[in-house]
This record gives C-alpha cells, sequence and structure tokens, in this order.
C-alpha cells in the first residue's frame, strides 16, 4: 500500500463519518480518482434523499461521470470505505473502473447492521422463489425496442 492510496482510503473514510454525523445515512464513504485527483465523492445519502439507491460509491458514481462527462470511469480508482453491496457492485462494473480499493469486508458491514446477504440468496433463487414476485409482462411488445436498438445505426455501444 502505498502513501498515496493511503491519502485517497483515509479521504474515503472521512467522507463515512462526514455523511453519518450529518444525518444523511450510514457510515459509507467513497472517493474516485482519476491521474491522482479526486474527480467523484460520495456519502451515503439514502436518509437525506429519501433515495435507497444514494450509497457512497452510487453517488460518487454520478459525481464523477458528471464531472468528466463521460457514462464510464475508464482509468479511474474507487477508494471505498467499504466492500461494495450488491447494488454497488453492479453499479461498478457498469461503470468499468480500473481498479475498486475498500477498507471494511460485508462482513464489517453485517456485523454493524447492514446486512446484505439476503440480496445474493435472493439473486441465486428462481424468479418464481423470491420474496418479492418477479411476474413477465408485454415482452413481445417490449422486444421491438431491443429490436430498433439493433438496427439503430447512430447507438453509442456500451
Amino acid at each position: 500500500m502505498t502513501e498515496t492510496q493511503k491519502k485517497f482510503m483515509k479521504e474515503a473514510i472521512r467522507m463515512a463519518h462526514e455523511g453519518m454525523e450529518a444525518g444523511h445515512g450510514g457510515p459509507f464513504g467513497c472517493v474516485i480518482v482519476k491521474d491522482n485527483q479526486i474527480v467523484g465523492r460520495g456519502y451515503n445519502s439514502v436518509l437525506k434523499t429519501k433515495d435507497p439507491t444514494a450509497h457512497a460509491e452510487v453517488v460518487a458514481i454520478r459525481d464523477a461521470c458528471s464531472r468528466l462527462n463521460h457514462f464510464q470511469l475508464e482509468g479511474c480508482d474507487i477508494y471505498t470505505s467499504c466492500e461494495p453491496c450488491p447494488m454497488c457492485l453492479g453499479a461498478i462494473f457498469w461503470a468499468r473502473p480500473n481498479k475498486v480499493y475498500y477498507a471494511c469486508t460485508k462482513e464489517d458491514a453485517a456485523e454493524a447492521g447492514f446486512d446484505d446477504d439476503f440480496i445474493y440468496q435472493e439473486i441465486d433463487l428462481p424468479l418464481e422463489k423470491r420474496s418479492i414476485p418477479m411476474v413477465s409482462l408485454l415482452r413481445e411488445e417490449s422486444l421491438q425496442a431491443f429490436s430498433a436498438w439493433k438496427e439503430k445505426e447512430d447507438k453509442t455501444e456500451y
């Protein structure tokens, strides 16, 4: 671990404290770094925004993408105070950063009352056995949008 890596992780941890102490949400913070500069910041803002997706990583990804004027984080590293939850992990993979550094583990989060294990269990279940029913409607009509996308000549692949 380099001094630079320590500096960025300490900033993510500071963000976790800041958001929690302000009453915005749980103790999670994140910074996104490109070329040794912080280009995105976020802390858990679920309570402040009344938005269940306002986790530190998602907030930081939105901030960085806005600042970089791009929908992906190529050339960026993510420093987060805790191992990402399933939602944040999905957002991270879509954003395509170079690397993710994390401090606490998902087990540490569970010990503090933030247990995401039930989500991993739900993902592995067949759709009809999940605790929230999943029902497919109007698939054929919706497939027309995918067909139009395939034919679209001026699309941006991502």
